[in-house]
Order: C-alpha cells, then structure tokens, then sequence
C-alpha cells in the first residue's frame, strides 16, 4: 500500500515541496518579525532619528508603540 500510496501522490510532490518551503520562509520571517533584539535595534534607530529632528514625535511614537506591540505580543505567545 505504501509504494502504491506514493506512485499516486508523486505528482503532488512539488507542490508538497512548495509548502514546506514557505512554511519555513514564515517561521523565519516571523522570528525575525518578533526577535526582541532587532526590536531594540529599531527603538534605538527610532530615537537617533527623533532627535535629529528627523521624523516628528507623533511618528516616533507609533512606532514605538507598533515596536513594544510586538514584543509584548511575542512574551504571549511563548
């Protein structure tokens, strides 16, 4: 049954292939999304930015505010 089983679903093999690929492409982006270091990178960058008068404060921060969101969302999650 077993050989039978994967002569039938053998054309479906790429496609198999292809999720898998992108299932790890997501688990990667993802953990770069919520890596707490990158985060804290950003943080930094958003404050050298802020003051050299580069981006105003509203837009500092909200994204400080998406920042902290994520790093909170990522202690719930694990």
């Amino acid at each position: 049954m077993g050989l039978m089983t994967n002569l039938l679903t053998l054309p479906l093999a790429p496609l198999r292939a292809t999720v898998a690929l992108a299932e790890q492409i997501r688990r990667q982006a993802e953990a770069e999304y919520y890596d707490p270091a990158r985060i804290r990178l950003q943080l930094e960058q958003i404050d050298e930015l802020r003051e050299r008068g580069e981006i105003d404060p509203d837009q500092a921060a909200a994204w400080e505010d998406d920042l902290v969101s994520r790093l909170y969302e990522h202690r719930e999650e694990t």
